[in-house]
Parts: structure tokens; sequence; C-alpha cells
């Protein structure tokens, strides 16, 4: 069976309600999963604690020498290790890492021609056969998306780390789990889109806003050759419900 990938955003890490939903919902899948999670809501918050005022170019956080040891303290330890411990008491054999464990995910500095990116970086490879050896026992890895470059660890944006697993473990779909239900059309969820459709409904204005980058970063997980990409909330977790990406009309 092929396996699913779930991207999770660091806005709910902190929710026990939802970790507790969460657990019971993977756990109701009863299929092969990778689980890649964020964490910029306690990343951001413990900056300002200890002084650091938040950076972002195009929305990825910019991390200098001094953030990349409170972003490694939340991600590898807080808030992975939150998350599987929900997972675990929900039933779900989870193991938490990160991308430096075994050397699971490389990753080079990103480039910008205008700002120093600092410790953020770009995945370069994914050793998929290490989660696929995983996954055949039956264990669900839980990702926290701090990679290994050539110099330092590396901050790298939990979608892309997520998008690059599941081209490397050729998974049959992506889920990026969110706030929404999924893509709203004069307030009804569209259950799937083709990558033109997607472009156009942003072109035309009915994608807006903050939902611009979530379907953006979708759709280029698709350019991948994953299959399917999904944005859903929870509710449609359990459903398996929400909007559906395509590279073309699963019908055609």
């Amino acid at each position: 069976m092929q396996p699913v990938v779930i991207k999770i955003g660091g806005h709910e890490l902190d929710d026990e309600a939802f970790l507790g939903e969460l657990a019971d919902a993977v756990k109701a899948l009863n299929e092969p999963v990778v689980i890649v999670h964020g964490g910029g809501k306690e990343i951001s918050s413990l900056q300002k604690k200890m002084g650091i005022e938040p950076r972002y170019l195009n929305g990825v956080r910019v991390t200098d020498r001094e953030s990349l040891m409170l972003v490694e303290m939340v991600l590898c330890g807080a808030a992975n290790r939150r998350l599987v411990r929900y997972l675990v008491t929900g039933g779900v054999d989870a193991q938490g890492m990160s991308g430096l464990d075994r050397g699971l995910i490389r990753a080079e500095k990103m480039q910008n021609g205008e700002v120093d990116m600092g410790f953020t970086g770009e995945v370069r490879e994914v050793r998929g056969d290490i989660l696929l050896d995983m996954l055949a026992q039956g264990i669900t890895p839980v990702i926290a998306p701090i990679c290994l470059g050539p110099d330092s660890s590396y901050n790298v944006n939990a979608d892309h780390v997520a998008g690059a697993v599941a081209g490397a473990i050729g998974a049959r779909r992506i889920i990026f789990l969110t706030n929404v239900e999924g893509v709203l059309n004069n307030g009804s969820v569209v259950a799937a889109l083709t990558t033109e459709q997607a472009h156009q409904m942003i072109a035309d204005g009915t994608i807006f806003g903050g939902m611009i980058p979530k379907v953006e970063t979708a759709l280029s997980v698709l350019a991948r050759g994953v299959p399917q990409a999904v944005i859903t909330n929870l509710a449609g977790l359990r459903s398996q419900s929400g909007t559906v990406f395509t590279a073309v009309s699963i019908s055609a």
C-alpha cells in the first residue's frame, strides 16, 4: 500500500484537544503514514521572549545563528515530543525524528540575492529508504524539519520538507492539514481541482489571501510526481474530504 504524508502546521500543536483528535484520526486511517510538522507559532513566541524579532521572506523564516538554537529546541524538542506523545497514547506506533537522524534529509543554504537567509535551507536529498523501512515495520515517522547541511543543521520550511518526503517515498497523496476545510467557492468546498483550474481560480480572485500560498504549495508537490495533494482540516481528515488537487482531471 502506497503511503500518505500528512503535514501539520505549527498553529495547532499546542492545542491538546486537537492533538487528541488528530491521534484518533491517524489511527483510523489504517494505512502507512509519515507525518511532517511545523512549529512556527512557538518558535516566534520563544524568539520574542529572547529579544529576537522574527523575520520572514516570502513567508519563509530567516534563521540567524541565535535563532537556530531556538528553532531546534522547539521543533526537535517540545513540538515533536508533544506530538509523538499524543500519537502513541492514541494507539499510533509513532517515532519522532528530524532530518538530522541518519542523514535522513540533507539540505543546502537557501540562496537569495538580496537577503542572507542564514541557516534557512532547501532540501537537497531525502533518504526515502529509511522511511519505507520504518513504514514496513508499522512505524509512523514524525519528522521535525531540521535538516543536515554541509556545515550546520538547517531550518527548512515544513511544507517543502513534506513535499520532498512525499516524492522520495512514492506517496499516493499528501495532506496539508490546516484550519480550513478546503478551497471555497461561494461558501462551498471545491472537491477537486486540476493544476490548470487552480491557477485560473487564483487569477480570477476566487482563491485569494492566505489560501494562495497553501494552493501553490499543493501544486508544487504535484510537480514532484505525487499524484494527489489535499488541503483540508481535522474534520476533513476524518471524513477524507477537502480539496483534492491533481495534475489532470481524475476522470480524464
